[in-house]
């Protein structure tokens, strides 16, 4: 396999209220795409703090708190925080962030009015000890499934992502058969002659197709990157196919009604930002918003049975 070269769009989100055709159109055909200056300012500081305190917390101990999970650190051979679920339920700066009119305007133009916010995690890179993300896709869509929508996390970077920690893809392999994906995935190390690096800087965001084939090599000398995600669904294919019950769908639409009024009421969101009308259409239709119980659903009480 040869080197490869993508030229990667330039998406500014400071200068465009929501993604082109254009580069809505790579994304589907590539299974990423890159958006500059999605957090800046006082919002990029509060959720920087906000994350760096749940990284503190795992990192002091949390090993007995299922929301934070552990890998081997590359280094020392100790258990190192890799990850921490349920980010929006542990802070409201998270929240605001859920309600960010651009994301939901791009998503919604990828997956149509009916989207479902599903997984909300923080996958990070510890200092020095930066655990290997070998090459695999985060999910397959359902079998059976023929709807053509995306399915896609929003990862929004809270670091800056150098060679040593940044992401790689392989541009095109969400469109691989099952086959495919495997054969590459089971080739022996960390082989990049087919990808393309992905630098960021704080407060930029990559969408990624959870087919996309994506991963990252160990970290030596690291500095910490911290990520979140965000996935999104389209209702009628997680309806259909779940995993979830149509019950989650509902809680999960309030819940999110409920983050983009907390972003209209934040006096650090964006100044002159439109925020963004959800209006799920059909058998989606809220009839009146409700305020959420609680803002960890945890997806194994709402599996299909």
């Amino acid at each position: 396999m040869g080197t490869i070269h993508v030229d990667i769009p330039f998406v500014d989100a400071a200068a465009q209220d929501c993604i082109t055709d254009e580069q809505a159109q790579f994304f589907l055909d590539n299974g990423f795409l890159v958006v500059r200056n999605v957090i800046v300012g006082e919002e990029l500081e509060l959720v920087q703090a906000e994350m760096q305190a749940l990284y503190e917390k795992g990192e002091a101990g949390g090993e007995g708190d299922p929301d934070y999970m552990y890998g081997t650190g590359v280094k020392s051979g100790q258990p190192v925080l890799r990850r921490v679920e349920y980010v929006i339920e542990k802070s409201d700066p998270m929240k605001v962030l859920l309600g960010h009119p651009f994301i939901l305007r791009s998503v919604e133009k990828l997956q149509g009015s009916n989207f479902i916010a599903t997984w909300d995690s923080m996958v990070l890179k510890a200092p020095n000890e930066g655990i290997i993300v070998p090459w695999h896709r985060d999910a397959a869509v359902p079998d059976g499934c023929t709807d053509p929508r995306p399915i896609f996390n929003v990862d929004f970077y809270l670091d800056e992502a150098d060679l040593k920690t940044c992401l790689w893809v392989i541009p095109g392999s969400n469109k691989w058969s099952k086959e495919e994906a495997e054969k590459r995935c089971k080739e022996p190390g960390f082989t990049t002659e087919d990808a393309i690096p992905v630098p960021m800087q704080p407060g930029d965001v990559i969408f990624h197709n959870i087919e996309v084939l994506h991963g990252s090599p160990s970290g030596d000398g690291n500095p910490l990157r911290r990520t979140v995600y965000y996935e999104f669904r389209p209702g009628e294919i997680e309806a259909e196919f779940g995993p979830h019950t149509l019950e989650y769908l509902s809680l999960k639409q309030h819940l999110l009604l409920d983050c983009i009024e907390r972003r209209k009421r934040a006096p650090y969101a964006q100044q002159g930002e439109t925020p963004f009308s959800y209006k799920p259409k059909g058998a989606f239709a809220i009839a009146a918003p409700k305020q959420p119980s609680q803002y960890r659903y945890a997806h194994e009480e709402y599996w299909r049975r």
